[in-house]
């Protein structure tokens, strides 16, 4: 059951191109935020697409496979955990960050 434990899987779409980060301990992270929809019919039939946008992340070598090969539109199959933190903005109010940690992705269709 471990293995269950904090795990999100995902398909979207990439909402920009990733941009990757180098810190000075040589380590590369990637960043991109990523949108799901979800297709229903509402109370009087008609088509609803609901879109949810996701905060993306991934280190090392994912890091360089995703801003190597992935772009904005790109249609992808990501599986990782969430976390969540926490920072002080510049008025000093409290602001909370939830953020999927990438552990692997799949590329699905074509190319935008």
């Amino acid at each position: 059951m471990n293995a269950m434990r904090n795990r999100v899987q995902l398909i979207g779409n990439l909402g920009q191109d990733p941009k990757v980060i180098e810190l000075e301990s040589g380590k590369k992270l990637v960043r991109f935020p990523m949108a799901t929809n979800e297709v229903y019919k509402n109370g009087k039939g008609e088509k609803v697409t609901s879109t949810e946008w996701h905060n993306i992340v991934a280190w090392g070598n994912l890091a360089d496979i995703a801003g190597q090969y992935l772009a904005k539109g790109r249609e992808i199959a990501l599986e990782g955990r969430l976390q969540n933190t926490s920072y002080e903005d510049k008025e000093g109010k409290t602001r909370y960050v939830t953020e999927i940690i990438a552990q692997d992705f799949i590329m699905l269709g074509s190319k935008s």
